[in-house]
């Protein structure tokens, strides 16, 4: 049986439930967290924290809940799912209020949800093994993709297009003719020379915490560095490319828009990168 947490209490989760008019529901007035779970572990917890507090800041939704309260929850809902590798998902919405699209006028309670499921790690490392495809599409977001909200239909139909294509993810292009990130990861490239470039963390990305970690890592391993965007071109022409994220950790991709990526296989960067990351998590 499969347990869900909402607001101060564990359910079954099918019968879990919020109000009608809960703003997350209603406007997307929301944002939400993912963290891996390994050994029972949260990966890069403090940085999901610190995010988690940045993106509620940014919405002026007051946090429900302090870290180690939080903390505390999730360790129940991984014992009661008897879950020991897999993700916890998390959204904090600004409250149930009557419908209006200005913020409630008289203080209301975040609504706040916790999940969990089990991942196939094998199932990855073998996709990172092989490599996958991606495709590019026009990134059609808002302005403020830094904030991790639950306003993601661009995503969902990026992701789709991905799919529908054979692809395993869609990297976004803005108006500029520069790749953002991913529908739900960072992208990353490798150039002729071998240096390694992913985008600026400004407000068109994501500021992945799986990518900041990656960033140490390399700095470990010597690499060069440069954080700016780049464009398709730049990308179909690299040594290698690779995508990131709390649960594909580093993947290789061997193919963008159906161009093979060098000789099609997993670049030796992106590997050492993946095994140093997973080897201190």
């Amino acid at each position: 049986m499969r347990y869900a947490y909402v607001n101060g209490r564990f359910c079954r989760h099918g019968d879990a439930a919020i109000h009608i008019e809960d703003r997350g529901f209603q406007f997307a007035d929301a944002v939400y967290e993912v963290w891996s779970v390994r050994n029972s572990q949260l990966m890069d917890a403090d940085g999901h924290f610190s995010r988690l507090s940045r993106s509620l800041g940014e919405l002026r939704i007051p946090e429900p809940r302090t870290r180690p309260a939080l903390e505390r929850v999730i360790c129940e809902l991984l014992r009661r799912n008897r879950l020991r590798n897999g993700l916890v998902y998390l959204q904090i919405s600004r409250g149930q209020a009557r419908r209006d699209h200005a913020f409630p006028k008289t203080p209301i309670t975040p609504t706040i949800v916790l999940t969990c499921k089990r991942l196939d790690f094998v199932a990855a490392d073998a996709r990172a093994e092989a490599g996958i495809a991606v495709i590019t599409v026009p990134d059609q977001r808002w302005a403020r993709c830094d904030i991790k909200t639950v306003n993601l239909l661009p995503n969902v139909l990026a992701k789709q297009a991905a799919q529908e294509a054979g692809a395993v993810e869609a990297w976004q292009v803005d108006a500029a003719g520069f790749i953002t990130e991913g529908s739900s990861t960072n992208a990353w490239i490798v150039t002729k020379a071998g240096k390694l470039l992913t985008r600026q963390a400004d407000h068109g990305i994501l500021h992945g915490i799986t990518r900041a970690r990656i960033l140490e890592c390399a700095q470990k391993l010597g690499l060069e560095v440069e954080e700016r965007a780049f464009t398709p071109q730049e990308a179909r022409e690299a040594r290698e490319a690779f995508l990131t994220s709390a649960t594909s950790f580093v993947t290789p991709v061997v193919s963008i828009d159906n161009h093979v990526i060098a000789n099609g296989q997993p670049g030796s960067l992106a590997s050492a990168l993946r095994e140093a990351y997973l080897a201190e998590a």
